[in-house]
């Protein structure tokens, strides 16, 4: 097998493993009574400690390097927090309040939102392509939360504001920490940013005072979106990325909102109407879009950023 079929079927495989965390999720809010303010704290941080060990074991003077240098430590701390940490919980919340295609396919907007602040800060007007790419973005968000009706919306405002914020979150830790990125393992910063938002909304949500307890099956659901949503996804995407490049590979990370909604809708129940496939159509296009111009002159990089943290 070439390097090309090995990485896109690595880039294909770690989107879907992000899709089917998203739906664990969406299972463990529906059946098993858990919380958001309950799965989140938990998830990070035993996703944070486990990167963390491992580097803590392969190379502890790196795993604390970006402690030493002030500079380092602010931008690791907006990264972790204002970006990684909360977009995993708004993500969850989303899917609380609505499903995990809908919240998939919300945090989707961010490649767009990514080419605004691109411009805006490039001071340059966008390019046609770029355009079409953010009125296919918009189009799609009002086919999937209005279903084309001007007066009701068919998701919840709640779900709504909680899946954009999701995607602005997106863009802060896809933009902000390139200076980072280049001075650090990608993987050891995730490490960071989860076991911080794991601390963090431990003590802003006290899991432990929730008063729940995970059945046999809950514990299975908290091993799935720990181990294939956080480890397994990121590792094989990142693979994937390193074989064909970030611009290819968003290209296949299309399968992280395919595979939701497949779930979401024939496994979990959750209402699918064509207006819903509209939407997702619209998404797809902007995605494939931005994809597709990832290599001309400062556009976006790509649709989507390679190091994924949040499903």
């Amino acid at each position: 097998m070439n390097d090309r079929v090995k990485g896109s079927i690595l880039a294909m495989g770690g989107a879907a493993c992000w899709g089917i965390s998203g739906c664990m999720g969406q299972y463990l809010f529906t059946t098993e009574g858990m919380s958001p303010t309950w799965l989140t704290p938990i998830r990070l941080f035993l996703a944070g400690l486990i990167l963390c060990a491992y580097y803590a074991i392969r190379s502890p003077r790196l795993l604390i390097a970006p402690w030493k240098s002030p500079r380092d430590a602010v931008d690791l701390l907006i990264y972790g927090i204002a970006g990684v940490s909360c977009c995993q919980f708004l993500y969850f919340l989303t899917i609380d309040l609505s499903s995990a295609g809908i919240a998939t396919i919300l945090q989707d907007v961010s490649p767009a939102m990514i080419l605004v602040v691109t411009c805006v800060v490039g001071r340059r007007a966008p390019r046609a392509f770029e355009v079409v790419s953010i009125l296919m973005a918009m189009i799609g968000v009002f086919l999937l939360t209005t279903h084309g009706s001007l007066t009701d919306l068919a998701v919840s405002p709640a779900a709504l504001a909680a899946g954009l914020l999701c995607a602005v979150c997106v863009v802060i830790y896809t933009m902000w920490p390139k200076r980072l990125q280049s001075k650090y393992p990608t993987p050891m910063l995730q490490g960071w940013a989860f076991l911080m938002g794991g601390v963090l909304f431990c003590l802003l949500f006290r899991p432990w005072e929730q008063g729940y307890v995970p059945g046999p099956m809950g514990y299975v659901g908290i091993a799935t979106v720990v181990c294939v949503g956080n480890l397994l996804a990121f590792c094989c995407y990142m693979q994937g990325v390193k074989l064909i490049g970030p611009q290819k590979s968003s290209l296949y990370s299309f399968a992280e909102p395919a595979s939701a909604a497949l779930i979401s809708t024939l496994v979990l129940g959750s209402p699918f109407t064509l207006w819903d496939a509209l939407g997702f159509g619209c998404i797809f296009v902007m995605l494939a879009l931005l994809s597709r111009g990832g290599g001309r002159a400062d556009a976006p990089a790509a649709g989507r950023p390679a190091a994924r943290a949040h499903s």
